[in-house]
């Protein structure tokens, strides 16, 4: 298991861990351990499962949130890249896919009805997608709170490429000027979220062409490697995104091997 600790995890400002100071003669010194254990954090697995298809990361996010909410598995965070697909949240509306069957057919991309909010968006290679599922009950802090730490991470992440992101003053997501590079669409059922985010990475932007994203008829969508003018890796963009992540959420990261979760498609019933 490979543990990824957030910067700075375990130093105190002033306290250095590899040498003792020794204390004037006559002064109090603490019991072993009294001040200088840090702050444990709480874990989060993290597993990296490729490409998968959409219903089989829907179905694995549901059976995974019912484990967190009932204790029997630490919060976890899916990251992942989809086959070409279109998602419509609770406010989507099936006019906001301008393209008929056949040429959904053509484009290989399948259509999902789905719980979370917000309405019509795009998933497909080269477009990192991550679905925390967090147990908001235990950390603090409502859905509100959650969306926004996701825009600062996200625009943290972007930041270490040196593109310039903002979501301030903004509809929900990350935006480079007025052109939109992540989007996120979220729900909450006992406390425990699912979906998450998507971030253009280096996706074929023309897939947008085919919707009304996010609600939006005049919306711009980008991708990092758009914006930079050369190809960036959906691997490298977790590599950025990860101590970002932990980072934001106080979270020490486990990596986890991607068969330890998706077992819990065979061992744990789909949640009505």
């Amino acid at each position: 298991m490979h543990v990824i600790r957030p910067p700075n995890h375990g130093r105190r400002r002033g306290q250095r861990l590899h040498q003792r100071r020794q204390s004037p003669p006559g002064s109090h010194r603490p019991q072993h351990g009294h001040l200088l254990r840090p702050r444990q954090l709480p874990v989060c697995a993290v597993a990296n499962l490729g490409l998968i298809p959409y219903q089989q990361a829907w179905d694995l996010q549901r059976r995974i949130q019912q484990e967190v909410a009932g204790g029997e598995r630490p919060d976890t965070l899916l990251l992942l890249e989809h086959p070409h697909v279109y998602t419509l949240g609770r406010r989507g509306r099936d006019s906001d896919i301008l393209v008929d069957e056949a040429r959904l057919a053509e484009l290989g991309a399948e259509v999902h009805h789905i719980d979370r909010g917000g309405e019509v968006t795009y998933h497909g290679p080269g477009q990192l997608v991550g679905y925390p599922i967090i147990n908001l009950l235990r950390h603090g802090g409502g859905p509100l709170k959650y969306v926004r730490t996701l825009e600062r991470t996200l625009i943290a992440t972007l930041s270490e490429f040196g593109v310039k992101a903002e979501s301030e003053d903004r509809p929900t997501g990350v935006w480079v000027g007025e052109r939109k590079i992540a989007s996120i669409g979220v729900k909450v059922n006992r406390g425990v979220t699912t979906h998450g985010f998507a971030l253009n990475v280096d996706p074929d932007l023309t897939y947008f062409d085919h919707i009304i994203a996010c609600g939006m008829p005049d919306v711009a969508t980008t991708s990092m490697s758009r914006e930079l003018g050369h190809h960036v890796s959906v691997d490298d963009a977790i590599a950025a995104f990860m101590p970002h992540f932990g980072r934001m959420f106080g979270f020490e990261l486990s990596q986890v091997e991607p068969t330890s979760v998706q077992s819990t498609l065979i061992d744990t019933p789909l949640p009505e």
